[in-house]
């Protein structure tokens, strides 16, 4: 059966009692949680914590173990890959250090999404094509040149760029901003919001930076050792007074003794915003 894309009025993501791991066991307890259309979802939380096991699975590259991922209306787990793989396409995925590959050119980094779904294209196309998602970026004329010859802020804004060659509607970066002085990472910042604006895509980021959490974030999934802690804005989170939540939000030591608390009971302990 074809797919067909989902009315506009629906959420972009769906994760509905979402458990995610590997081999069956699980890393990120039940999640249940709609990312609209236009929004810009933080996943947040220490190393460890399962941001990047949760971000691959609603990238469709790992099974849920248990629970389903519904993106743009079709939930991928109960579809076959013909299904699956035209929702697949509108989704660009932005991995963390960039992932882009030291033989290829720029271009040729960025055609390979391109020639994964359409095979080798005309190269006055290809070259339209890679000019034109350079620019979004702000790296014009960088297509000749070899990755390792950018800086960091270059090589991520090229994995950007990448992540955007199939007009995604659905944009998933693990940390956009990581390894990256202060003023760069904000420049990073900068494009995300104004490629969200630009192009009204729905964004999953996985971060642990305070500072770009506050510039992007319309709402936070705080996870805290596989658990979901927290969901709400950042203003909402900020004033959270739960160990957790206040500990990353305020960088001071979580108190100890939480570890049974529910997440409707530490969100309503830290008066912080529900689902």
């Amino acid at each position: 059966m074809a797919y067909d894309a989902a009315p506009s009025g629906e959420p972009a993501v769906r994760l509905l009692e979402l458990m995610c791991g590997y081999d069956g066991q699980p890393v990120v307890s039940a999640t249940t949680l709609d990312v609209a259309r236009g929004e810009i979802l933080v996943v947040a939380g220490r190393s460890g914590c399962g941001k990047s096991t949760l971000l691959k699975t609603v990238a469709g590259l790992l099974v849920p173990v248990e629970g389903s991922v519904e993106v743009l209306g079709l939930d991928l787990w109960k579809a076959d890959l013909p299904q699956r793989r035209p929702v697949l396409r509108r989704m660009g995925m932005m991995f963390q250090g960039g992932a882009l590959l030291g033989s290829m050119t720029v271009a040729e980094n960025l055609l390979l999404p391109v020639c994964e779904y359409f095979g080798q294209v005309a190269a006055p196309v290809a070259s339209r094509l890679v000019d034109a998602k350079l620019a979004q970026v702000g790296l014009g004329g960088t297509g000749d040149l070899n990755p390792a010859a950018l800086s960091g802020g270059m090589r991520k804004r090229v994995a950007l760029a990448r992540a955007l060659m199939l007009d995604p509607q659905l944009l998933l970066c693990d940390e956009p901003t990581s390894g990256l002085d202060p003023v760069v990472a904000a420049g990073i910042d900068e494009l995300v919001l104004e490629l969200r604006e630009r192009l009204e895509m729905a964004m999953i980021v996985i971060s642990h930076d305070l500072d770009s959490i506050r510039r992007i974030a319309d709402r936070v999934l705080l996870l805290h050792d596989g658990e979901p802690v927290a969901l709400g804005t950042v203003e909402e989170l900020q004033r959270a007074t739960a160990p957790e939540i206040y500990a990353f939000f305020h960088r001071e030591a979580p108190a100890e003794g939480l570890g049974g608390h529910t997440l409707a009971a530490r969100l309503g302990s830290g008066g912080s915003g529900g689902q």
